[in-house]
């Protein structure tokens, strides 16, 4: 059954993606910011029992609907399971962004690409030279594919017993690190020892994805020796591993604002990333996709013969 909702979520989302700005995320960013504003007094003990409330009550509703729907009907159940999957999901969005601006750079029009990538992950690209908005694009798309897909599907998947409470859980706990990152004193700590939780298995099945589809030898080679040194070394597992996949240069130095904010290279390729290679990092999160699909479908078949 798992395997018949993430089909369905999936092409559910590659048909009609959600647009932004998402209604019910907003929603939450408000009440993640509450929560932030009421419990924050600089303590690691407050933001773990405000990271309580903003995920243990969501998760116990998303659950009693589960058991409720799936005990008046099986199928009530199924329908709940690819709904809230779906409104977890969020690569399409992303993924169409990074295609227009990749349209954007081929037509020339770099300050449009420009305006489209400042929309997109907000900061100052105005700049940006062509290959740094192709670099950075790259980097956002690898680094939502991850969050938006890879790792909700994961935990979709793994408390599948408990129906969508573990596409939540990855969700929820993913915009909490990412919210109270900055926060006063130690409140956000808890938030990031969580998300650190339970993005390590993800972080790293995503990583073996992009190797699986494309260069496995670079990608696994600049996972061990490069990840680390990223700023965020999570992050860097995932790019570090999708540059070497496509063979490509990321990372490096940016303008931003007339400075030049230092960043290590990653991959292990000569090449600097065009309009070009967006598509193909693109193009290679979808093939990674339908791997895991194609691995499931294997599943389900063993199972129907046995």
């Amino acid at each position: 059954m798992a395997f018949f909702t993430v089909l369905a979520a999936v092409t559910l989302e590659h048909m009609r993606p959600l647009r932004q700005p998402l209604p019910h995320y907003q929603q939450y960013a408000r009440f993640t910011q509450w929560l932030e504003h009421k419990f924050n007094a600089n303590a690691f003990s407050h933001g773990a029992i405000a990271w309580g409330l903003a995920v243990v009550p969501l998760l116990l509703g998303v659950w009693l609907v589960d058991r409720l729907l799936g005990g008046i009907s099986p199928f009530l159940g199924w329908v709940w399971s690819v709904a809230v999957l779906y409104f977890t999901l969020g690569f399409k969005y992303f993924s169409d962004d990074a295609e227009r601006i990749a349209r954007l750079l081929r037509a020339g029009e770099l300050d449009a690409a420009r305006a489209q990538l400042i929309a997109w992950r907000g900061g100052d690209a105005s700049q940006f030279s062509a290959d740094e908005v192709a670099r950075v694009t790259i980097e956002q798309v690898m680094e939502a594919s991850h969050r938006q897909m890879f790792g909700v599907l994961l935990w979709f998947v793994l408390l599948i017993p408990l129906g969508p409470v573990g596409a939540v859980l990855f969700r929820t706990a993913s915009i909490l690190a990412r919210r109270w990152l900055g926060a006063q004193g130690a409140f956000g700590a808890f938030a990031q020892r969580a998300f650190h939780a339970i993005n390590w298995l993800p972080l790293r099945l995503t990583a073996l994805t992009y190797a699986i589809a494309g260069n496995f030898e670079d990608a696994t080679f600049c996972w061990r020796t490069q990840a680390a040194g990223w700023p965020e070394p999570e992050d860097g597992v995932v790019l570090a591993a999708g540059a070497g996949a496509m063979g490509i240069r990321l990372g490096q130095p940016l303008n931003v604002g007339g400075e030049t904010v230092w960043r290590p290279e990653l991959g292990s390729g000569q090449t600097d990333p065009d309009p070009d290679s967006i598509d193909s990092a693109v193009s290679m999160i979808w093939r990674g996709l339908v791997i895991w699909m194609v691995a499931g479908l294997l599943i389900v078949i063993a199972g129907w013969v046995t």
